[in-house]
């Protein structure tokens, strides 16, 4: 059910992961995967476009299809239960944050940015007219540990936002009960507000369970979620997320500020997160399959050709956060680039820490093999 598209395929279907990558170069770099469509998802844009359904898309704020796909999708996987009228769409998850910041951070107090993070988000709080305040994440260690007594002290000295991503890109951690509870006290105590990433939330891998900050007793209040289909299923380009909220009164100030506020999401993008949450489980199994095989295979790749580096257990996403500080290059993807493989380099996610790459293993065996073979030339 997963195809591998050829390398003239994505040169087509990713002018930007492909199509900016330099010739002869294998790109590993932006979180789009080396996969053709599900069928599902496919069909449905191919008929839309067939149609003429190119015009704006009925704006909706809360429910209709999309919120009903939503709904659905969210029950079935997560054994979460959303009103669709709950569901707000916007134009892409980062899109969807800002929004959140905009217009919930009343008093544009500091927010909480756990690092690594995703590198559109460095910037979010600028732009809303804030501090950002780092909480870095110890680069040693075997796991993923978000310092919740930091949090607790950044809260203490006045920051009333935590921009939570889990799952965690870059770094593949997937939050568990107890850490999201101990967030959910600390947010209430007080009086902050979370805003929880969850775009990865269906590409958890075996050994790991996604738990839904809004599924949890007590977050109501203080929190939104922001999600949508196109991580999962390859579909960033056609620019559909949604804004989850559990309380009629912050569903209310979002819905109510001028339309401009919140970017208009695109026909398309509704047609295909309608496809993908309706009829894509079985696609979605098949790639969870794959990604777990894929976990598999670099482990081994990395015992073979980069013995010395590092990696926390990978329990979603198909990225990993390799910790390469042993073969003494401060930036690592330029010297990986020079020996044909294009990696995202770490200090995109993390300025000033040295040494570490994020790794897209969302491609074929083969190209995967051939990838992690040619780092360990180019670092060894």
């Amino acid at each position: 059910m997963i195809r591998d598209l050829t390398d003239d395929e994505l040169r087509a279907a990713s002018p930007l992961k492909w199509g900016m990558t330099p010739e002869g170069v294998i790109p590993a770099w932006v979180a789009e995967m080396d996969y053709a469509p599900a069928e599902p998802v496919h069909a449905a844009v191919r008929d839309a476009v067939d149609r003429g359904a190119l015009g704006y898309p009925p704006f909706e704020l809360g429910g209709g299809a999309l919120g009903d796909a939503y709904a659905g999708w969210a029950a079935r996987h997560f054994d979460q239960e959303v009103d669709p009228r709950q569901v707000i769409p916007t134009v892409d998850v980062t899109a969807g944050v800002r929004l959140a910041l905009d217009v919930l951070g009343d008093d544009r107090a500091p927010m909480v940015l756990p690092m690594p993070a995703y590198h559109p988000q460095r910037g979010l709080a600028q732009i809303t007219g804030r501090e950002q305040w780092d909480l870095p994440v110890e680069p040693d260690g075997d796991a993923y540990v978000l310092d919740l007594d930091h949090l607790e002290r950044l809260f203490a000295d006045g920051a009333r936002t935590l921009l939570l991503t889990n799952p965690h890109n870059p770094c593949g951690h997937v939050h568990t009960r107890a850490e999201l509870e101990r967030i959910r006290d600390l947010a209430t105590r007080y009086g902050a507000r979370v805003i929880s990433d969850e775009i990865h939330a269906a590409l958890v891998l075996p050994g790991a369970e996604h738990v839904p900050y809004l599924s949890l007793d007590g977050t109501a209040e203080h929190a939104v979620a922001v999600v949508a289909a196109s991580k999962a299923f390859n579909t960033a380009g056609l620019k559909c997320a949604q804004v989850l909220t559990a309380d009629e009164g912050t569903r209310r100030r979002l819905t109510s500020i001028p339309m401009a506020q919140n970017e208009s999401w695109a026909t398309l993008g509704v047609v295909a997160t309608v496809a993908a949450y309706e009829h894509g489980d079985p696609w979605l199994a098949a790639l969870v399959r794959r990604l777990t095989e894929l976990r598999t295979l670099l482990d081994g790749l990395l015992a073979e050709h980069l013995p010395k580096a590092r990696m926390r257990p990978l329990e979603a996403t198909y990225l990993a956060w390799l910790d390469l500080r042993d073969y003494g290059h401060d930036d690592p993807a330029a010297v990986c680039v020079a020996g044909g493989v294009q990696p995202s380099p770490g200090h995109d996610y993390q300025p000033g820490l040295p040494g570490h790459v994020r790794l897209n293993i969302a491609t074929s065996a083969e190209r995967l093999t051939e990838i992690v073979r040619r780092m360990g030339a180019a670092l060894g």
